[in-house]
């Protein structure tokens, strides 16, 4: 019997925008591969100076989302097609306040599936991080 499973070739694209914040370590800012856009977390960063944005956070998960929304428009999706997010917080009593600001960006009928967990500590201080997978369209 002949075997008619064909290897496909895998691409991987590496996504990089100057209107979002620059990896601040060895990773790229999201990857493209076969139609799914995996975007790294994002910090609540103002992409040209580098420095945390917002002292409480709902003003930081603002710029979190602005900051994912700019660099899955350099992939070429958006919000729309975001399928999972996964959120970490410095404190899990911020989740209102998060869940807030999260829900006035994800409004659509079908939100992305999503996890939100505490953790010890974020870079630079941050209060609150935000890491996505989305589909092209």
């Amino acid at each position: 019997m002949e075997n008619t499973n064909k290897k496909r070739k895998m691409t991987v694209e590496k996504v990089h925008t100057e209107t979002a914040p620059k990896a601040i370590g060895p990773y790229s800012q999201a990857i493209k591969t076969n139609g799914v856009v995996y975007c790294s977390g994002q910090i609540p960063l103002d992409p040209e100076e580098m420095v945390i944005v917002g002292k409480d956070v709902k003003e930081q998960t603002a710029q979190v989302l602005k900051n994912l929304t700019e660099v899955l428009k350099a992939a070429g999706t958006d919000i729309d097609h975001v399928v999972k997010t996964t959120v970490f917080l410095q404190d899990m009593k911020d989740f209102g306040d998060m869940n807030e600001v999260y829900g006035k960006t994800f409004k659509s009928k079908q939100p992305p599936a999503r996890a939100a967990v505490e953790i010890a500590k974020l870079p630079k201080g941050a209060l609150v991080e935000i890491e996505c997978i989305a589909v092209l369209p």
